[in-house]
């Protein structure tokens, strides 16, 4: 069975191993589909049409083409484009027994043993000198580079594993003892000398390709689904608005880098960003600042995470009233301490989305004795006063360096995700 949209999540996701280059790839996207990059430093477009604009790791993407009255508000699909993983020190370069090591430390809640014994490439920006100053620079070494190798079990105190500790444990082999240098590798990588690299962020992916995998081919193996598959699904359901008959509201994504670690950057979710690109939209159209807080008090957000299937392995884990399946359609995730922002207002949007959209819909709900993560939900929600409804499409093994979700719920994500950029 070959699902379409599957196959182009793999390629997008590929494409895609640190928020810079998914900010680069979703661009890419936006720009075959008629939508102009600008500026912050620039002055906003008063013609309607279709833009973006990108900060750092983060992506503001809109169209207002239909929309002759932006007081009646915004409908904005969010989402995070950073997934857990593990990030090079700024001395990177260790020696120890004879080996090259690179020092790593993990970002976000990674699942550190899904990271061992897996070939690692690297990936992320630099700073560096350029003639006019310092300019940004990505790279994106896809080649087996870096490996961080278990402890053999016959070292191991109880003959079945470690407890890996993030300082000692996770830093990766590279090759043996010589005159190694993992920056200037990376350095030529991107075509300049070590010397005039002034800054970098750089991170691991395993560099094995995504798949569809199972005998019918209808699973996604891959890494990053949380949460590249939201940011693919929000992609496609923005191109989809800008073919859909004309609607009152803006149809507009959020991407914003930084979930994993709590969102508080100049592009998290805590950031302006959201808010200063929904002012600058209504003030370019002719809007008052009155305006701007009639369109806050009109839009609605779905805060777009992947959610947690039910795990067939540990079924005990989850909510025995709230049995999430694969293939069983959108998820919709309540918590009532507002670890997600749903409310009954925000879930009556929501359904009634899916509902047009001819798609099933799933309710979840956390183990009440079980800690229960968080998104941007809360965040955008507390941050703008914009109601936001949390949502997401089903997976297994969150926060691993793979993970594993039904390639039908793609498909259904982004239909659910179009109708509701498109209000009737």
């Amino acid at each position: 069975m070959v699902h379409a949209p599957a196959t182009d999540l793999c390629s997008f996701i590929d494409a895609s191993p640190s928020p810079f280059h998914l900010c680069q790839t979703v661009a890419g996207e936006l720009v075959a589909q008629g939508f102009v990059q600008i500026h912050e430093r620039e002055p906003w477009p008063v013609d309607l049409g279709r833009y973006f604009l990108i900060r750092g790791g983060s992506l503001i993407a809109w169209t207002n083409e239909s929309s002759t009255a932006p007081s009646n508000g915004f409908r904005i699909v969010g989402g995070h484009t950073d997934s857990p993983n593990l990030r090079l020190k700024q001395h990177p370069g260790l020696t120890s027994a004879g080996w090259d090591l690179v020092a790593l430390e993990p970002y976000g809640g990674a699942l550190l043993n899904s990271w061992l014994d897996r070939d690692l490439g690297l990936s992320g920006r630099l700073t560096v000198r350029a003639a006019g100053g310092v300019e940004e620079r990505l790279v994106h070494l896809n080649e087996p580079l870096l490996r961080v190798p278990q402890l053999a079990i016959h070292l191991a105190e109880d003959r079945k594993g470690v407890e890996l500790n993030p300082q000692r444990h996770l830093n990766a082999v590279w090759g043996l003892e010589s005159e190694a240098d993992i920056l200037g590798l990376v350095a030529g990588a991107a075509d300049v000398d070590k010397s005039d690299v002034f800054g970098f962020e750089l991170m691991t992916h395993d560099v094995k390709p995504s798949a569809l995998i199972g005998p019918r081919r209808d699973l996604v193996s891959a890494p990053r689904l949380d949460n590249q598959g939201t940011c693919f699904a929000g992609l496609r359901a923005l191109v989809a608005a800008t073919l859909a008959p004309a609607s009152s509201t803006i149809a507009m994504l959020a991407l914003f880098d930084h979930e994993e670690v709590g969102s508080m950057s100049d592009r998290g979710a805590f950031s302006d960003l959201l808010l200063t690109a929904i002012e600058r939209i209504v003030l370019a159209a002719g809007g008052t600042r009155d305006d701007f807080h009639r369109a806050i008090a009109g839009s609605v957000c779905a805060s777009g995470d992947m959610a947690h299937a039910t795990h067939p392995n540990y079924s005990e884990r989850h909510e025995p009233g709230h049995r999430i399946v694969p293939g069983g359609g959108p998820v919709l995730k309540v918590n009532q301490n507002l670890r997600y922002a749903t409310d009954a207002a925000g879930a009556g949007v929501f359904a009634t989305a899916c509902e047009r959209a001819g798609v099933p819909l799933q309710r979840y709900v956390h183990r009440a004795d079980l800690p229960c993560g968080s998104t941007i939900g809360p965040i955008t929600a507390a941050k703008t006063g914009i109601s936001t409804v949390d949502v997401g499409a089903p997976q297994l093994a969150m926060h691993a360096a793979r993970e594993l979700m039904s390639a039908s719920d793609i498909e259904t994500y982004a239909a659910a995700l179009a109708t509701f950029l498109t209000p009737a």
